[in-house]
């Protein structure tokens, strides 16, 4: 199967053909060409500041000095210390540990408030439709008020979505929940919406999203953005063997997601966000052998592939390549650069080098389109595919910066106090070197001439016959290391301020005052993970949120399925992780213990508390909790088993056994009900034990004294 065949492509798709041998003189390319050339130069022109930022956090985070570090004569001593990694590794960690506290990447599809293509919640009465007969011709059997004004028969069925097809052939079905004990409520909205999450879910763990979003989180806490880029269509192969156990592999399309390197990407610079970016660039680094590979990809132009490979590798190294590579010593890279343009270009401009737009795009005032340039060649050219148009870039940022489109990193928060830690303890380093050695100073005139002047254990000195005075003197200076230290520690407690991350939040031991019991160390955790919950919101609403629209967007447009068609909105969870689940759970399980009340009862959501009670036990709640038709499925068995039961202890029970007798005498419950007054029925003290019947009953005539003694 030809690759071309297995991309989606719709009929408004807009390709620059290739040519034998494209011509230098072509007014089309040599157009385009040169207005990517000029985003390119702009944009990376304007990149300039943010990487020194970068490369003062990276080096930072390495431990190594900058070149343009000067250190005096006196100063010895070249020691870093690395604080700034173990902070970044631990905003790192704790992100990691939040967005996948359940084992599942943190995105829910749920119904909108007012859905509109499916209904909300159907339900019908299987009482009712026995009681009363259809009254309405337009009404479904059963009905009794039929169909609201404007409605048809159909129109209910047609948004009954996942449910089309169970509920078709049930009578009465009416929208809106039951309020009735017999009454089967349904909610084909979430229905639909569960289908589609899984299928999401699915997808993202198939391309391996939770790997790639981590490389972002990494970047994003170092640097202070993070970059994602998807979801795009690729070929997946499945291993596979036949019956005769020859390799028969399957193949898949299926959308992936990836991570993007900070350091390759290139946006507008005149935007702040990727809502208000007009074009973007991403910066690859391919050999012959990648290059020759995007030959097979579709829309992309062979000929133009093969001239760039003929011209030779173009690769051409940035000043921070080296620093990043440690310093790698090598003059000449056997790569090409390709850059690649997702971006818009005015129509008229389009119209007026040649291209033609399709019937759709003619009142559009500008077009998006996705370009490949490499050695000055165009080697593709496609208008955007993706329905609504979109630039498939995600930019998260650690701590946003309103004002500039990368956000700001821990590194860069501690930049001040890293340095200040750095020159404290390069000083108690010079200082305990030469504190902790003795200066010796001799008057060689007290000294008999041509000895050896070294030092060691049991050294022998000869003085002149005579000299008056001390021949040998030692000095010491005073140890400062102590001084230094101190204040290496108040810049690290500076450092725990501008970060927002204390030094107890990863390992410090020593803690003092509130800290030293478990409740005043919950405090203090809870009180440091305000800074993160920022950082996670904003992972939210610049990834997670995007990520999930554009997987929704995507099987909506390549593998739309009816049945998770409907009024659904992507939310991200992230936030929600932050609580702990042993905390998430008792506070559901405190509250599912007040639902129990039959006051409260009716006004709690039980299938959604239990739900929500396994996925705070990491389980799955797919797995362990059933749906609404099963939960009914379960409860008639349950209440079939019941009644089964109970026919079978009734059977069991000896003949003429009275569970309400509490004499025993009858074969039945002993002990049970209420004991007999004096005079009653039953009462033994009335004439015996053996005679439970009275007087007037017996016909006998007593005596009233009988009985006493």
């Amino acid at each position: 199967m030809e690759e071309d065949d297995i991309i989606p492509e719709t009929d408004e798709t807009v390709v620059l053909e290739d040519t034998p041998e494209e011509d230098e003189g072509d007014v089309t390319v040599r157009a385009i060409l040169e207005t990517i050339r000029g985003k390119w130069t702009k944009a990376s022109d304007a990149r300039i500041n943010d990487e020194k930022r970068w490369l003062s956090a990276y080096q930072n985070y390495r431990g190594m000095y900058s070149d343009d570090m000067s250190f005096t004569e006196a100063e010895k001593s070249r020691v870093f210390v690395k604080v700034t990694k173990t902070k970044v590794l631990a905003a790192y960690g704790q992100i990691t540990d939040v967005l996948f506290a359940n084992n599942s990447f943190p995105l829910s599809i749920e119904p909108t408030e007012l859905p509109e293509k499916v209904a909300e919640a159907v339900h019908f009465d299987s009482q009712q439709q026995q009681q009363q007969p259809p009254s309405s011709p337009y009404g479904f059997p059963g009905d009794g008020q039929g169909l609201q004004p404007g409605d048809t028969l159909n129109t209910l069925m047609d948004r009954l979505g996942p449910l089309s097809d169970p509920l078709s052939e049930i009578e009465g079905v009416k929208e809106g929940a039951g309020a009735t004990p017999s009454s089967a409520t349904f909610y084909p909205a979430m229905l639909a919406a569960k289908k589609m999450e899984k299928k999401i879910k699915d997808q993202l763990e198939e391309s391996s999203a939770s790997k790639h979003l981590r490389s972002s989180a990494f970047e994003m806490a170092l640097f202070g953005t993070g970059i994602m880029k998807g979801p795009f269509a690729v070929e997946k192969e499945y291993a596979n063997w036949n019956d005769d156990g020859e390799y028969d592999p399957n193949f898949k399309l299926v959308p992936q997601v990836s991570h993007v390197s900070l350091w390759d990407f290139y946006p507008d610079p005149d935007a702040t966000n990727m809502d208000d970016a007009n074009y973007v660039f991403q910066r690859h680094r391919l050999n012959r052998s990648q290059l020759r590979e995007l030959k097979k990809r579709p829309h992309f132009r062979p000929d133009a592939i093969d001239m760039c490979i003929e011209m030779g590798e173009n690769f051409t190294r940035e000043y921070w390549e080296d620093t990043l590579r440690d310093y790698q010593q090598y003059q000449d890279v056997e790569r090409f650069e390709v850059l690649e343009y997702w971006g818009c270009f005015d129509k008229y401009y389009l119209e007026d080098n040649g291209i033609e737009l399709p019937e759709g795009l003619q009142d559009a005032d500008e077009i998006h389109a996705n370009a490949w340039v490499c050695n000055n060649k165009l080697i593709r050219l496609v208008l955007n595919p993706f329905k609504p148009m979109r630039i498939p870039y995600m930019a998260v940022p650690y701590e946003m910066n309103p004002y500039s489109f990368f956000g700001v990193g821990l590194a860069e928060n501690m930049e001040d106090t890293q340095m200040l830690m750095n020159g404290f303890m390069r000083m108690a380093v010079d200082n305990a070197v030469l504190s902790g050695n003795l200066l010796i100073e001799i008057d060689e005139t007290n000294l008999v001439p041509g000895q050896d002047m070294a030092i060691y254990p049991g050294k022998v000195f000869r003085r002149q016959a005579g000299a008056p005075g001390q021949a040998i003197f030692g000095t010491k200076f005073p140890n400062v290391a102590g001084e230094n230290m101190q204040l290496f520690d108040k810049a690290r407690q500076l450092a725990d301020e501008s970060t927002g991350f204390p030094s107890f939040a990863h390992g410090q031991t020593g803690v003092t005052g509130v800290g030293r019991t478990a409740s005043g160390i919950s405090m203090l955790m809870n009180a440091a993970s305000g800074s993160i919950k920022t950082v996670i919101k904003n992972i939210d609403d610049y990834l997670l949120r995007p990520l999930g629209e554009g997987l929704f967007q995507f099987n909506m447009q390549f593998d739309f399925d009816p049945e998770t068609n409907g009024d659904l909105e992507v939310k991200a969870r992230g936030t929600e992780s932050l609580m702990a689940n042993e905390v998430r759970s008792q506070r559901l399980m405190q509250f599912l213990q007040i639902t129990s009340n039959q006051m409260l009862a009716p006004f709690a959501k039980t299938s959604y508390i239990i739900r929500e009670i396994a996925k705070s036990l990491e389980l799955d709640p797919e797995k362990v909790t059933n749906n609404m038709e099963e939960a009914m499925r379960q409860a008639q068995l349950l209440a079939q088993t019941g009644g089964i039961q109970a026919m079978a202890e009734q059977q069991a029970a000896p003949a003429g056994a009275n569970p309400a007798d509490p004499t025993g005498t009858g074969g039945g419950t002993i002990g049970t009900g209420v004991a007999p007054a004096p005079g009653e029925p039953g009462f033994t003290g009335n004439n015996g034990p053996q005679n439970t019947q009275q007087p007037e009953a017996a016909g006998q005539q007593q005596p009233p004294m009988a009985g006493i003694q």
